[in-house]
C-alpha cells in the first residue's frame, strides 16, 4: 500500500482516495481488506499519509465503510463476489435477511444493539483516521454495502422505524454520519459516497438520489462523490463514456453542494470538460490511474502545463518521449 498509494501521489494526483477501508473485523468484503480498527492500522497508515504529504503536494483520504451482505467473499482476483469455503468466512448483518447472490451467505437482520456497535465502531475509525493525519474523510454509502442497503428498497425491507420510505430508510445511515461527523475535525473536509441509482426495477433512482442529496447537505457534508449501481446482482446499468457523471452535475446542480463525478473517466478531455462546464468540482479516476499511476503528470505534460515535480525526479521535468 505505500507502493501503491505513494505511487500515485508521486505521479501527480491532487487527492488520492484509498480504498475502502473497513470499521471492524466483520466489515471486511475479502480477508484481504484494509482496517481501521486498531492503533497498529493508524500507525500503519500513518507511515503512508506522511510519505504522501513528504514527497508530494497531494492530499490523501480515506474512505471507511462496512461491508454488510458483501463480505466475506474470496479476494477479487479469486473470484468476485464468491462466498468464502465454509468455516473460512464471519457472520453477516444487514438490514434484511437478503443474501447478495442466491448462494452468498444469508446475513442476519440487524437488532439495535448491531445498530449501536457499528455505529461505535465508525466513531472508532474516525479516531483512528485522525491519528493516522488524513487529510478528507469519505463515509461510505453506495455500492450494495452495509449503509447503502438501508437506503435502496431493494435491500431494505423492515417494517420498524427504519424501513419504509425514504426518510425513514435513511435514518440509520444519518445516525452513523452524525457520529462521524462528530469525532471528524472541523477543519477537514468529509465528502459522502452514494448511489444515484441502483439500475433496477424498484430500485433507487435519480431522483432519490438529490433527496439523499439535499438530507446529507444539511448534515453539512462538504462534497457528494456520486456513484451508482452494484447494490443488487441483478443491476444492469448502462456503460458508457462518462456514464456517471450526469448523475453527478444533476446533484450538483439541484441541491447546491460540490460532487465528484466518477466512472468512465478516462482522458485529459474528459476531466477538463466536466471541470469546465460545471457538471461536477472534482474528476476521480481509478481504472486509469491504475492502468497509469502518472496518468496526471502524463495529462499535464501533454499539454504543456508544468506540474512541480520531488527532487529525485525534477531532471525529467522537460523529457517528453519520442515515438519516432
Amino acid at each position: 500500500h505505500l507502493v501503491h498509494i505513494g505511487s500515485r501521489a508521486i505521479g501527480g494526483a491532487g487527492l488520492v482516495m484509498c480504498e475502502m477501508t473497513d470499521v471492524s473485523p466483520e466489515a471486511r468484503i475479502t480477508p484481504g481488506c484494509t482496517g481501521l480498527w486498531s492503533a497498529a492500522h493508524a500507525d500503519a497508515w500513518r507511515r503512508i499519509v506522511d510519505f504522501v504529504h513528504a514527497n508530494s503536494r497531494a492530499k490523501i483520504g480515506v474512505q471507511i465503510a462496512h461491508a454488510g451482505r458483501k463480505g466475506a467473499t474470496c479476494l477479487l482476483w479469486e473470484g468476485d463476489h464468491e462466498p468464502l469455503p465454509t468455516g473460512a468466512g464471519w457472520p453477516l448483518v444487514a438490514p434484511s435477511a437478503l443474501p447478495f447472490r442466491s448462494y452468498s451467505q444469508v446475513p442476519r437482520e440487524m437488532t439495535r444493539a448491531d445498530m449501536d456497535q457499528i455505529t461505535a465502531d465508525f466513531a472508532r475509525a474516525t479516531d483512528y483516521a485522525v491519528a493516522a493525519g488524513f487529510d478528507l474523510l469519505e463515509l461510505h454509502l453506495a455500492h450494495g454495502y452495509l449503509l447503502s442497503t438501508f437506503i435502496s428498497p431493494l435491500t431494505n425491507l423492515r417494517s420498524d422505524e427504519y424501513g419504509g420510505p425514504l426518510e425513514s430508510r435513511l435514518r440509520f445511515p444519518l445516525e452513523v454520519l452524525r457520529a462521524v461527523r462528530a469525532r471528524w475535525p472541523a477543519e477537514r473536509p468529509m465528502t459522502v459516497r452514494i448511489s444515484a441509482h441502483d439500475w433496477a426495477p424498484g430500485g433507487l433512482t435519480p431522483d432519490d438520489a438529490v433527496e439523499v442529496a439535499r438530507a446529507l447537505k444539511r448534515e453539512g457534508i462538504d462534497a457528494i462523490d456520486v456513484s451508482s449501481g452494484q447494490t443488487v446482482a441483478e443491476a444492469r446499468p448502462r456503460y458508457g463514456r462518462l456514464y456517471q457523471t450526469p448523475f453527478a452535475e444533476r446533484v450538483r446542480l439541484e441541491v447546491g453542494i460540490a460532487t465528484m463525478a466518477v466512472g468512465n473517466i478516462s482522458s485529459y478531455s474528459d476531466v477538463n470538460s466536466i471541470i469546465a462546464a460545471g457538471r461536477a468540482d472534482l474528476a476521480l479516476l481509478a481504472r486509469a490511474h491504475l492502468f497509469d499511476p502518472y496518468w496526471t503528470r502524463h495529462a499535464a505534460a501533454e499539454q504543456e502545463w508544468e506540474l512541480d515535480w520531488p527532487p529525485p525526479y525534477r531532471s525529467v521535468r522537460r523529457y517528453r518521449p519520442r515515438f519516432k
